[in-house]
């Protein structure tokens, strides 16, 4: 149990030299009260420079955690044991785009097939039955954006683009007429890149606005492009929902690690910092408590009334009902999880303490 010391000191110094940093670190982390932080950030265009990551993020997550505590050294060299920082980095998350001139399928290959003379498909797999017959050595990458026509209670004209990834076609859904007229063009296509990078994240929108997006989530993208000479082309772009709106995807997703301080290195932790509240908290404890016989020497009304511990509690009794309201607190908690939980005790006056609790076996333990 650790008492949180509120310290106010005024610093006079005249530096005749530079204290390494190494030094300042080794006498803030032997200090018997060292310096608690902790910090919620984003990680800066400077940020990166200390970590000698100038393209701005991060390859793996792996590099991030070996990376960052460097930074957090740097921002905060005199934070000792206990102090945590929780860090939202960019991650390098390259999602492939795609172009090529759009293919128009005749009849005749319609028809091969399906064995009719129609002229079109009118099962959701004909056109995977196409790419298997005319690409049958198709490449891991390899891409092909047809233009043809299905039949499902009315024939459509629709320009899909096709990847073959993972030994098979995957297909990103181009947008129809319809949607292109909703966009404001007279053709089925746009005239110039920038006026796609425009429109389209307004009009996904409404292409999945009953899809359940999530922030976070990518969807790429398939327009068609006039240039010229009666031909026109296909690209793919990709685009990340915020929550709101879709935006631009860069190849880049936010990830946040939570590091604490272990009084030699900042490490990654998933340590959960959380404070007792007054009086609900305490009620719980007092009510599951109430009829153990090893807790008749305390008051279980005053935690309830007052909202904290008092001077007859042992360590050993305040570590029990801890941890029990750590199970009411987060009864799914996995194996491993940490928890730093301040509370109060009245001892000549309220005081705030702290104990570290780790889930282990099923149980909550003291981590000291």
């Amino acid at each position: 149990m650790k008492k949180i010391l509120v310290l106010l000191t005024i610093f006079s110094m005249v530096f005749t030299s530079c204290e390494p940093l190494e030094m300042i670190n080794a006498e803030a982390d032997a200090m018997p009260n060292p310096i608690v932080g902790d910090v919620i950030f984003t990680m800066s265009d400077d940020d990166y420079d200390v970590v000698d990551r100038s393209y701005g993020n991060f390859d793996s997550e792996a590099q991030a955690k070996e990376k960052i505590p460097t930074l957090l050294n740097s921002k905060y060299p005199v934070w000792g044991n206990k102090s945590s920082a929780t860090v939202t980095f960019k991650l390098y998350n390259k999602v492939n785009t795609y172009s090529k001139n759009i293919y128009a399928l005749s009849d005749a290959e319609h028809n091969a097939i399906t064995g009719k003379t129609y002229g079109n498909f009118d099962r959701s797999y004909h056109v995977t039955n196409y790419l298997e017959a005319t690409y049958p050595d198709a490449s891991e990458g390899d891409f092909h954006s047809l233009k043809y026509r299905f039949y499902a209670g009315g024939e459509s004209t629709l320009t899909d683009g096709f990847v073959f990834e993972n030994s098979e076609w995957t297909k990103i859904t181009g947008f129809t007429p319809d949607n292109y007229s909703d966009m404001g063009e007279s053709y089925p296509n746009f005239s110039s890149h920038d006026e796609a990078e425009i429109k389209i994240p307004v009009a996904l929108l409404d292409v999945y606005k009953f899809a359940g997006k999530e922030a976070g989530d990518i969807v790429t993208a398939m327009y068609e492009l006039y240039k010229g000479g009666g031909v026109t082309k296909s690209y793919t772009a990709n685009y990340i929902f915020d929550g709101i709106s879709w935006s631009k995807y860069t190849n880049t997703i936010n990830e946040t690690i939570q590091f604490g301080h272990d009084g030699s290195v900042w490490v990654p932790d998933n340590t959960i910092k959380y404070t007792l509240v007054r009086n609900a908290d305490y009620e719980y404890m007092s009510a599951q408590l109430t009829g153990n016989s090893d807790f008749d020497n305390v008051s279980l009304g005053n935690l309830a009334s007052y909202g904290d511990f008092d001077y007859n509690w042992s360590d050993e009794q305040i570590y029990y009902a801890l941890a029990l309201f750590l199970d009411y607190l987060d009864p799914s908690a996995a194996e491993g999880q940490k928890y730093i939980l301040t509370y109060v005790i009245y001892d000549n006056g309220e005081n705030d303490y702290q104990t570290s609790f780790i889930k282990t076996d099923g149980a909550w333990v003291v981590n000291d």
